[in-house]
């Protein structure tokens, strides 16, 4: 289960975040010379904390799927490559707004293993229908062992 931990700036109702004012700009024609968005990538920061580099593009996202470890918190950073996109993990309360150039934040609390569907919610253009992708929450063993570093 994925329960909300926080969003970032000006919720605009439960689980909804706004673009954050906090973090960095990115040039979205650039992504691949960005040191936070070249890989997109989950990454621990802390003890049970994760950092997640999302990036949304015509017409999907950047990993796929996203690998989280469960029984931690995960913040998301999520930034696009070309137009407005949404970022709405499919059954929770996570789901931002994803805008060019500027970088979404959301933080999220993992509990036991799920996989969850990943949905673009903002009008994104012809295949803005089929613009899908997966979170999946696994064990801390099985997230080390699939590529996460878990050191």
């Amino acid at each position: 289960m994925f329960l909300l931990g926080s969003v970032t700036y000006g919720a605009v109702g439960p689980g909804v975040a706004m673009v954050s004012d906090t973090e960095p700009t990115v040039d979205a024609g650039a992504l691949d010379e960005d040191e936070r968005f070249s890989e997109p990538r989950v990454e621990q920061v802390g003890e049970d904390e994760y950092a997640a580099y999302v990036v949304a593009r015509q017409f999907g996202f950047q990993p796929d799927p996203i690998v989280v470890p469960a029984n931690s918190t995960v913040t998301f950073y999520v930034t696009s490559a070309d137009v407005i996109h949404g970022f709405e993990v499919a059954g929770t309360n996570a789901n931002t707004m994803v805008v060019p150039g500027e970088v979404s934040e959301i933080t999220v609390e993992t509990d036991e293993p799920a996989e969850y569907g990943l949905i673009c919610n903002e009008y994104c253009g012809a295949g803005h229908h089929v613009m899908e992708g997966k979170v999946n929450v696994v064990s801390q063993a099985e997230f080390e062992s699939s590529g996460g570093d878990g050191e």
